[in-house]
C-alpha cells in the first residue's frame, strides 16, 4: 500500500520516480556535484565557430569629449557669438537711429551791469541779499523731476535720460575742474560719438560761429583771473522730458547758476563778488544713448553777467569783479555777408540781478 502522497495506485509507469532503477545509473549524488568542476569558456572561445551577432563598433575613447559632444558644443559656441554680434550690431535700426548727430547750436549772451559790481568778504551775506538766496548748494539744486513712461519709451529709459542730463549739468556747470582747471574730459565722455568732432574743434580751434564756442558746452573760466570763493555754487531750474518720436527722447534743461567769485591770487579778505549764469540745454537721446549714457546736446543757450560786452565770451567767460564796471563799448561787429557766422549779442544786467548790499 502507498504512502500518504503516493496516489492510491502507486505511482504511475513514467512518472517520476517512477523509473528510479531505470536511471538510477545516471544520478549525481550530493558529493559528485561538489567535486565537480565548472568552467566558462571566454568571450574569444565562444565566438570562434560562429558568426558574430551584431556589429562590431569602434572602441570609445578615453578621457575627451564625444564627436556629438564636441558638434554640440561647437553649435552653442556658433549660436551665442551670433547672438552677441546680432546686439551690437543693430541690424534692425530705425532710421532714426542711423540717421547723423545734429550739431549743437549755441548762443552766449554776455549781460553788462550799469554800474560797480556790488561784493563783500562775507560769501553768505552775498548769497542772502541776491536772488539766490533760495537756491540749493550744488547738485542738490538740480533735482529730477516725477517722470512717467511714453508711448515708446518705458519709465526706466526716461529716468535714464534724464539722470544722463542732470550729470551733464553738473559736470559741466559744477565740477571745480572743469570751472577753473581747463579739464574737458568729464563732460566729454558724455557727448554723443556723432558729436566729438565738433566738441573737440571747439577746443582746438574756438570761433564765434554758432558752432564751435567751448562756452556753449560748458562753464568756464580764466584761472588767472578769477578764482571761486565758495566750492558750493547755488543753482535753481527745471527739467522735463518728452518723446518727439518713435526712436527719440528730448529733455529741455533751464537752470541757473550763481557762483561766488574773488580775483585771483591768496588772501581770503578780497572781496567775493556774485556771477550768474542762465544756461537752457535742450538734450536729444536715441536708445543707443539711453544704453551708453551719453546724449546729443542740439541746443544750448546762454546768458551770463556781469560781464563787459567788449570781453571776447567765446573760450572762456571773463567775469566783472567786486567794484569793476563794464566798458563803455560796442560788442565785437557782425559782418552780414559772412556765411555762416553769428551775430555778436550782448544784454544789459538787470539791477535786481545783483545783490542789494
Amino acid at each position: 500500500m502507498g504512502g500518504p502522497s503516493d496516489p492510491p495506485e502507486g505511482t504511475p509507469e513514467g512518472a517520476p520516480g517512477g523509473g528510479e532503477d531505470e536511471y538510477r545509473s545516471v544520478v549525481f549524488d550530493e558529493s559528485f556535484v561538489r567535486a565537480a568542476r565548472l568552467q566558462e569558456y571566454s568571450a574569444q572561445e565562444r565566438i570562434t565557430d560562429h558568426a558574430p551577432a551584431v556589429r562590431r563598433r569602434p572602441p570609445r575613447s578615453r578621457g575627451g569629449l564625444s564627436r556629438q559632444a564636441l558638434i554640440l558644443v561647437l553649435l552653442i559656441a556658433v549660436a551665442f557669438g551670433t547672438a552677441v554680434y546680432m546686439g551690437v550690431r543693430h541690424p534692425y535700426r530705425s532710421p532714426a537711429a542711423d540717421r547723423p548727430a545734429e550739431p549743437l547750436r549755441m548762443t552766449v549772451v554776455p549781460l553788462a551791469p550799469r554800474g560797480e559790481v556790488p561784493g563783500t568778504t562775507d560769501v553768505e551775506q552775498l548769497y542772502a541779499h541776491s536772488p539766490a538766496a533760495g537756491f540749493r548748494p550744488g547738485a542738490e539744486g538740480v533735482p529730477l523731476p516725477a517722470s512717467r513712461r511714453t508711448e515708446h519709451f518705458s519709465d526706466g529709459q526716461v529716468v535714464s535720460a534724464l539722470l544722463t542730463a542732470k550729470d551733464y549739468l553738473v559736470r559741466s556747470g559744477l565740477d571745480p575742474g572743469v570751472l577753473t582747471g581747463g579739464e574737458t574730459r568729464p563732460v566729454r565722455v558724455l557727448v554723443d560719438s556723432g558729436q566729438l568732432d565738433q566738441f573737440d574743434e571747439s577746443f582746438d580751434r574756438p570761433t564765434a560761429d554758432g558752432r564751435h564756442a567751448p562756452t556753449g558746452w560748458l562753464v568756464r573760466f580764466d584761472p588767472a583771473r578769477v578764482r571761486l570763493a565758495d566750492h558750493e555754487i547755488r543753482v535753481r531750474g527745471t527739467m522735463q522730458a518728452a518723446e518727439t518720436d518713435s526712436s527719440t527722447l528730448e529733455v529741455v534743461t533751464d537752470h541757473t547758476f550763481v557762483y561766488a567769485l574773488r580775483p585771483a591770487g591768496p588772501g581770503r579778505d578780497t572781496e567775493a563778488s556774485l556771477f550768474t549764469v542762465r544756461r537752457e540745454l535742450h538734450f536729444r537721446f536715441d536708445r543707443d544713448d539711453l544704453r551708453l549714457h551719453q546724449a546729443e546736446l542740439v541746443l544750448a543757450y546762454v546768458q551770463a553777467g556781469p560781464l563787459s560786452c567788449a570781453e571776447d565770451a567765446t573760450t572762456r567767460l571773463n567775469p566783472l569783479l567786486s567794484g569793476q564796471t563794464a566798458k563803455s563799448a560796442t560788442p565785437t561787429g557782425t559782418d552780414p555777408y559772412a556765411t555762416g557766422s553769428t551775430a555778436a549779442l550782448c544784454g544789459t544786467l538787470a539791477p535786481r540781478a545783483q545783490p542789494e548790499l
